[in-house]
C-alpha cells in the first residue's frame, strides 16, 4: 500500500492526500458525511471540511445533527430534514439544488449514512440522475462490531434490523444459517432479549457477541452462547432495563454445528431412502443421485447408505 503523503508534499494522481478539501472542493455534488457513532472525537476531518463548506446539510433528524455542528463549531448552515418518510417525496428536489450548482452534505443521526438508513435512496436517486455523489470514508457500528466481537471468520455479513416478529427471525435465521460467515444485525435495547431467545433457539451452538454503546463511555461487549447472553441481559433488563445502541453479532458455523447439521441429513436420507426403494420405481443408481440432490450427501456416503438397506 502507498504511504500518504502530506496536503504540502507533492502527490501523485493516484496517491490519497492528508487533507481537509479535496482540489474540486467546490463542485457542485452530494456529499455523504459520516459521523462519530458514540465519541465526538472520531468526526472524520474531510467530513467536517464538508460541511462547513456546504451550502445545505440534510439529515435523519436536524435536532441531532444540529447539535453535532453546534458541538463542532458549525454555524448558520442551513439544515433540511431528510428522514425515511421523507426521503420518497423530498429527493427529487435536494437533487435539483446540486443541478443547480450547490453542495448538499447528507448525514445520519449517528455512523456511515446509506448503512440501512434514508441514504441509500438519496444515493440511489442521485445516480439515476447523474448527479455527481462524493462518500466520504468515516465510522460505522457495522465494522465496529464485527471487529469487536473477536470472531475470527475472514467473511461477515451485514443483515439490516433484526426481525421485530419471532415467525419472522427464526425463517430468517434457519435461512442465513448455511452461510459461512459473521452475521451481523442492528437490535433495539427493548428487544435485545426477545431477539437472542429466537438465536438460542433456532442456533443453539452459535457464539454471539452484544456490542453496546461503541465508542461511548459505557461500551460493552458481551459474548458467549446466545442463552448465555440472554439470560444476562434479561436479568439486568429487570433490574434496570438495557439502555444504549446494540449490534447483535452471530458467528460463523462451527465444526459443531456442521456435524449435527450432517448427521441429521443422513438421517433424512436414510428416512427417504427407504421410502423409494420400497416403492420400486426408481433403480438404486437413481435412488444414490436423488439423495445426493436432496440431502448434500456425498457419492460415497449415498452409495454406502442404499448398499446398506438392500
Amino acid at each position: 500500500m502507498a504511504e500518504p503523503c502530506l496536503a504540502s508534499e507533492r502527490c501523485g494522481a493516484d496517491e490519497p492526500v492528508l487533507t481537509g478539501e479535496r482540489p474540486s472542493a467546490r463542485n457542485p455534488r452530494l456529499v455523504i458525511c459520516p459521523t462519530p457513532i458514540g465519541n465526538l472525537g472520531d468526526m472524520p476531518p474531510r467530513a467536517l471540511a464538508a460541511l462547513r463548506e456546504a451550502d445545505v446539510v440534510c439529515a435523519e433528524d436536524t435536532r441531532v445533527t444540529g447539535k453535532l455542528l453546534a458541538a463542532l463549531g458549525v454555524s448558520g448552515k442551513r439544515m433540511e430534514r431528510l428522514d425515511e418518510a421523507m426521503i420518497a417525496t423530498k429527493a427529487d428536489k435536494v437533487l435539483s439544488w446540486v443541478e443547480e450548482g450547490q453542495v448538499v452534505a447528507f448525514c445520519s443521526d449517528a455512523g456511515m449514512p446509506g448503512v440501512s438508513d434514508p441514504g441509500q435512496r438519496l444515493i440511489a436517486a442521485a445516480y439515476e440522475r447523474d448527479v455527481a455523489v462524493e462518500v466520504l470514508p468515516g465510522p460505522t457500528a457495522v465494522a465496529t462490531a464485527y471487529v469487536a466481537s473477536g470472531f475470527t471468520s475472514t467473511q461477515f455479513m451485514f443483515c439490516g434490523f433484526f426481525p421485530r416478529k419471532a415467525a419472522e427471525a427464526k425463517t430468517l435465521l434457519t435461512s442465513y444459517a448455511p452461510i459461512p460467515g459473521v452475521l451481523l444485525f442492528y437490535e433495539s435495547p427493548r428487544r435485545i432479549v426477545a431477539a437472542l431467545q429466537v438465536v438460542a433457539e433456532v442456533l443453539p451452538l452459535r457464539k454471539v457477541a452484544v456490542c453496546r454503546e461503541l465508542t461511548k463511555l459505557h461500551e460493552e461487549v458481551l459474548r458467549g452462547t446466545a442463552a448465555e447472553v440472554g439470560e444476562t441481559l434479561q436479568a439486568r433488563e429487570a433490574a434496570e432495563g438495557v439502555k444504549g445502541e446494540i449490534v447483535l453479532v452471530i458467528d460463523a458455523p462451527g465444526d459443531e454445528e456442521a456435524q449435527v447439521a450432517h448427521d441429521q441429513a443422513v438421517c433424512g436420507a436414510e428416512e427417504r431412502a427407504r421410502e423409494l426403494l420400497a416403492a420400486g420405481s426408481m433403480t438404486k443408481k437413481d435412488v444414490v443421485r436423488s439423495l445426493r440432490q436432496e440431502f448434500g450427501l456425498s457419492r460415497n456416503e449415498a452409495y454406502g447408505l442404499v448398499m446398506s438397506l438392500g
